[in-house]
């Protein structure tokens, strides 16, 4: 029984990490990449202050990761992933439109 159920989950992981590996899923690695290098950048940035800050660069890594994300969610015709990503694309931009519009503002004339 437990024979089985090891190779089922090896059957199963070789065939979604292996046998289904395209430049798609390559794009779709990328993508979470970046998304997982926002929280490093937003971590060190605010180990170094002492407090929590967003730093201009979690904005750009989650935009660079929501639109490849998004890209891969409509290769793949999938409408919950597709919903959120474009909704997350939306809110990153809007952010960083508003990081940027008080940098501008802040500067000296």
């Amino acid at each position: 029984m437990l024979v089985d159920l090891s190779n089922a989950v090896g059957a199963y992981l070789h065939d979604v990490f292996v046998m289904r590996l395209d430049w798609w899923v390559l794009l779709g690695f990328i993508a979470q990449a970046f998304f997982t290098a926002r929280f490093a950048v937003q971590w060190i940035a605010s180990e170094r202050v002492g407090r929590s800050v967003i730093p201009v660069a979690f904005w750009w890594c989650s935009i660079g990761g929501g639109l490849l994300l998004l890209v891969y969610a409509l290769y793949r015709r999938d409408p919950v992933f597709i919903a959120g990503q474009a909704f997350g694309v939306f809110v990153y931009l809007r952010n960083l439109y508003f990081v940027l519009r008080e940098r501008k503002q802040g500067a000296p004339a």
